[in-house]
């Protein structure tokens, strides 16, 4: 399984790594940073306590998925239950500081069966809850992009679309990052086998997909992300841990789908039949069960728009508090992790004097805790115990 530990000691696990060493179970994870430019920037490594023995950050026998935070002076670990390991970073922005460590999470659990291998994930810890992304299918020529078209124009502060990838070359006048992050099939290939992508399609030898950095980005800005994909996309962003809401926008019947396809006058009749073939396949598929939470009916556009913005208000009455707590978290200072219990981790303030209005004691609320998408743990609330 890895090299014998003859005698255990955290400060030789690395030469020249910031470390800290949590106990979960029959395992000791050590979490650290590496002054070596040439190594990862955060250093992860198990010892089995039964067996005395390492396992090796080797393809073999141990893989580290997830965004890695570059740990800049040192950190400090706990663990919140048998899945998870917190970590606080020291000397950064409080909304950059906290990250997760996931041993054991049904994520970690599914790349551990695909991979055959330990696998552990960090994530970051992302303050407020925020409302779920909005999947959008339906056949082409059902009208969905004009409803999306209509939502953003309505409530452009409001929502967002994710960029997606592509393999294939840029088209004149388009900008990386913009219309598409344009990348190389080696390295969308190996982020898909790491579990980075919600989606993917092979297209003409090209691949496109969806990262689920593309959809957490926009729903760190504040924004609620739209996704606008095929059923078959649905399918797979339903399989993945992202917590979404998924509607099917469906014609009044086929014949008046084939109509309007008719009506737009862009396509050869060639293309028309493989649009209404594929649309009757997505309208088959549309009915599966525990795939699409709604279905809209899209006879009448102003009718089908009232619809579809109702359906959008039902986490209104959640609590938006990304604002206050990103806001309240912009402040630069040294927190260290205190104590635990069932339901919050206290943090305290490194140094004697206050910085910048700092608390002294902050409590994270993990009663909240939503697993969101790989590389985010969403809802954590933050309150101040005591002020200087």
């Amino acid at each position: 399984m890895g090299e014998e530990a003859v005698e255990f000691s955290v400060e030789k696990v690395a030469k020249g790594c910031k470390q800290s060493a949590v106990d979960v179970g029959d395992k000791t994870f050590v979490i650290g940073s590496s002054d070596d430019d040439s190594k990862p920037p955060v250093i992860v490594k198990i010892l089995g306590k039964r067996t005395q023995t390492w396992y090796c950050t080797s393809v073999h026998h141990f893989i580290v998925l997830g965004t890695q935070p570059t740990l800049t002076k040192s950190q400090s670990a706990i663990p919140v239950n048998d899945e998870k390991i917190l970590i606080i970073e020291k000397g950064v922005p409080l909304n950059e500081s906290i990250w997760f460590l996931e041993i054991d999470t049904p994520f970690v659990k599914q790349q551990r069966k695909i991979k055959g291998t330990e696998v552990v994930s960090l994530s970051k810890g992302v303050i407020g809850v925020g409302q779920k992304p909005v999947v959008i299918s339906g056949p082409s020529g059902v009208g969905k992009g004009t409803l999306i078209a209509k939502l953003m124009k309505d409530y452009p502060s409001k929502f967002g679309f994710s960029v997606s990838h592509t393999t294939r070359s840029p088209r004149e006048k388009e900008i990386d990052g913009v219309h598409y992050h344009f990348t190389e099939r080696s390295k969308i290939d190996k982020d898909i086998s790491e579990g980075k992508f919600l989606e993917f399609a092979h297209v003409h030898g090209n691949v496109y997909g969806t990262s689920i950095e593309a959809v957490e980005s926009v729903t760190d800005e504040g924004k609620r992300c739209i996704l606008d994909i095929d059923v078959q996309g649905a399918r797979s962003v339903r399989a993945s841990s992202l917590e979404a809401i998924f509607i099917f926008v469906c014609p009044p019947s086929f014949e008046e789908l084939e109509k309007r396809l008719r009506a737009r006058g862009t396509e050869t009749e060639e293309q028309i039949q493989k649009r209404l073939r594929n649309a009757r396949a997505e309208l088959d598929q549309s009915n599966s069960p525990g795939l699409f939470d709604h279905l809209l009916v899209n006879d009448d556009l102003e009718a089908c728009y009232e619809n579809l913005k109702k359906l959008l208000t039902l986490d209104d009455s959640q609590e938006d508090s990304i604002d206050f707590y990103i806001k309240d978290g912009k402040q630069t200072a040294s927190y260290s992790i205190m104590s635990k219990n069932d339901s919050e981790i206290l943090l305290q303030f490194e140094t004697n004097e206050a910085k910048n209005g700092a608390a002294s004691l902050l409590a994270l609320d993990l009663s909240s805790l939503s697993g969101g998408a790989p590389g985010r743990t969403r809802g954590l609330k933050i309150r101040s115990i005591n002020s200087f």
